[in-house]
């Protein structure tokens, strides 16, 4: 039997297709008559559409839903509902949805339509480094905000004053960690664990870049290269028995992350350590046994917290509607669409010197600042959100700590 969730989220497809398959690749979704008057909101993500029905129209999976449609869906669902939210409140906005997994109309094609000129304002789930530039470089030439609001990277974009990156970039982490480190533990002991690794070497380069630019005391970090297959006698030699000590695990690898946890869980009696890791530890289930008793800290630009009355009302009614919790992406496609569609009706076509206004809290408290990669020449490359929440996790239990 079909479950619920399955149901309802399949129906939800049909109905995104078929509005779709009525427009070319644009979905209208406002409630009224299209009004060249109002404010054009042009929102960018991967549905698979086509890779999930045939050409007659008929679903490809059956009884199955595949993953990989799950985050650009759950984002256009939490969409939808911050556009009921402003219909509501009647507030009208023309917003044009574009399935950027289309094996019939490509994101050049439609970036280079006529009719996309008259956008104002794009929100993008971008997949890689190439949609990232293509969507950046269609905002630059409109002169309009291009919100991306997945891609942790700036995908090699510069000079791009209408770039404007959400989910902060790796540097801004490390920043963030280190002055996160010299507020809360200046004095104690702190290791620095990596892997040997390119991107490891980066990860290293931030921090030892931040030990000679902070204008606060320097922390000391000791910075120690692990083996892949490290157990924990390979860890004691850097703890310290009578203090508290502070691990930094300085790789984006999975299989790194949940090893050192785990060993370090296993020296816990005997150790008291504090793990702080990367932003990628979002994805990893901390409240298996193995990580007993270990306080995890990491950072995160979006954090929603579930006492929030609003969080809780998303949560009942995407419950009811769809018999499931509402993701991450959910949250996100919501905050996104509500907060900067409401900037966009109050400045209209001055948005893009506005963007960084702090106007329209949702969830969080973004703080979007202008990047300059080169101090030299002083060129805006593109904005970046600042703000940077710290998560704690203890036996399952999470807390947002300063």
């Amino acid at each position: 039997m079909m479950n619920n969730t399955f149901r309802y989220s399949l129906i939800f497809l049909f109905a995104l297709a078929g509005a779709l398959a009525g427009h070319g690749q644009v979905i209208d979704t406002s409630r009224h008559q299209v009004d060249s008057n109002r404010h054009q909101l042009a929102i960018f993500v991967p549905l698979y559409l086509d890779s999930a029905f045939d050409a007659t129209g008929n679903y490809r999976y059956d009884k199955n839903f595949p993953k990989y449609i799950n985050p650009g869906l759950e984002f256009f669902e939490g969409a939808q509902m911050a556009l009921d939210s402003l219909d509501n409140e009647g507030m009208s906005l023309d917003v044009h949805v574009y399935d950027t997994r289309s094996t019939t109309t490509s994101l050049q094609q439609v970036l280079a339509d006529s009719n996309f000129s008259k956008t104002e304002l794009i929100l993008g789930q971008a997949a890689n480094a190439a949609e990232l530039q293509q969507l950046a470089a269609a905002a630059g030439r409109l002169h309009i905000p291009f919100i991306n609001v997945n891609f942790p990277n700036d995908g090699g974009v510069t000079n791009n004053p209408s770039l404007v990156i959400l989910n902060s970039t790796l540097k801004t982490h490390c920043e963030g960690i280190y002055r996160y480190l010299q507020r809360n533990y200046p004095l104690k002991p702190i290791v620095f664990f990596r892997r040997k690794g390119t991107q490891e070497d980066r990860l290293k380069s931030y921090f030892t870049d931040i030990d000679k630019t902070t204008a606060s005391v320097a922390l000391k970090i000791k910075y120690i290269t692990l083996d892949d297959n490290f157990d924990a006698n390979a860890l004691t030699p850097y703890l310290d028995s009578s203090s508290q000590t502070i691990c930094i695990s300085g790789s984006l690898d999975d299989l790194f992350a949940t090893r050192l946890c785990q060993q370090l869980s296993v020296l816990s009696r005997s150790y008291r350590t504090t793990i702080i890791g990367m932003p990628t530890w979002d994805n990893i289930d901390f409240t298996q046994p193995a990580y007993a008793g270990e306080e995890i800290v990491y950072s995160t630009p979006f954090y929603i917290n579930p006492t929030d009355t609003l969080v809780k009302t998303i949560d009942q009614a995407f419950r009811t509607k769809f018999f499931s919790r509402p993701s991450d992406m959910v949250f996100r496609g919501y905050e996104t669409t509500l907060r900067f569609g409401k900037l966009l009706l109050l400045h209209g076509k001055n948005l893009n010197g506005s963007i960084g206004e702090k106007k329209f809290k949702v969830f969080t408290d973004f703080d979007i600042m202008p990047v300059f990669l080169n101090r030299q020449t002083m060129t805006l490359d593109y904005f970046e959100n600042k703000k940077l929440y710290f998560i704690r996790k203890i036996d399952g239990n999470v807390t947002a700590v300063n």
